[in-house]
């Protein structure tokens, strides 16, 4: 697959680097090239970032950063299986717990929630750094949902992280997340509310809780390209009942200049 010509390879963390150091260094650059691809279309072209994941993965699968780049591009086209596989992969070789809440949401994806439950009471959560446990929390109260226990959710997720006052990177989604299961479970008043605490910690556009919000309020956007396709639109109506209008004249003096002939044809007659 073509490499952007602005990527050099050196974009990509010191950590990953230093693993690729195991490879030959032509191996190696062409590698972080891959790698540098991956991350960088994941969200806009999830699916190209997967064909850049499969090349990176056969150029090294013996590197954890590679099955793990594999991992992410699998995980963002829904490919739970595969995801899980490699996220599986990616921790035997690294020995950490960070992937663990991953690989949970893995097992809902496959339709499996109880499993993605046991995960979520397993000793690799204690290992979990506090933004990991918070996602692992975010796929317990997933998992719950999934099974039809939505009390059970709105409980999952009421922690101290989630009545803290400050700002993490993780505030948006659990106050959302817990918005959108209460809203599930009827309570309307409560959603609405916590959309608008979600809206507050949104910094950078993660969730769609302004647009939730606005939908409870009632408030309707009108996309600006469709208010200029609605003009063009009505500007094309009113041309074409213009010509219409002008059709009709026509048909009632078909040729004023025949009229003139008529005239003069009558008058030679007369002659």
């Amino acid at each position: 697959m073509p490499i952007s010509e602005d990527v050099t390879g050196e974009e990509i963390d010191k950590d990953v680097r230093q693993e690729l150091q195991s490879l030959p260094k032509t191996l190696a650059e062409d590698v972080a090239k891959n790698l540098v691809m991956v991350a960088r279309l994941i969200d806009e072209d999830p699916e190209a970032a997967y064909g850049y994941s499969k090349v990176a993965l056969r150029l090294a699968s013996r590197v954890a950063a590679v099955r793990e780049a594999a991992g992410f591009a699998a995980y963002a086209n829904q490919k739970y299986s595969e995801a899980l596989a490699e996220f599986r992969a990616a921790r035997r070789m690294t020995g950490t717990a960070e992937l663990w809440p991953l690989m949970a949401d893995c097992e809902r994806g496959l339709g499996r929630p109880e499993k993605a439950l046991d995960m979520a009471g397993a000793p690799e959560v204690q290992k979990l750094d506090k933004a990991g446990q918070v996602e692992m929390r975010l796929v317990a109260a997933g998992a719950r949902r999934d099974m039809g226990q939505l009390d059970a959710a709105i409980v999952t997720l009421q922690s101290s992280e989630l009545a803290s006052q400050a700002v993490q990177p993780w505030t948006a989604r659990l106050r959302y997340a817990y918005a959108d299961a209460l809203l599930a479970a009827d309570r309307a008043d409560e959603a609405r509310e916590w959309f608008a605490k979600a809206v507050e910690a949104d910094r950078d556009g993660s969730t769609d809780a302004s647009d939730r919000l606005a939908e409870m309020d009632g408030v309707e956007f009108i996309d600006a390209h469709d208010e200029a396709d609605a003009d063009v639109d009505a500007a094309s109506d009113t041309s074409a009942d213009e010509a219409e209008t002008e059709d009709v004249r026509m048909d009632l003096d078909p040729d004023p200049d025949n009229g003139d002939a008529d005239k003069a044809e009558t008058d030679v007659d007369k002659d």
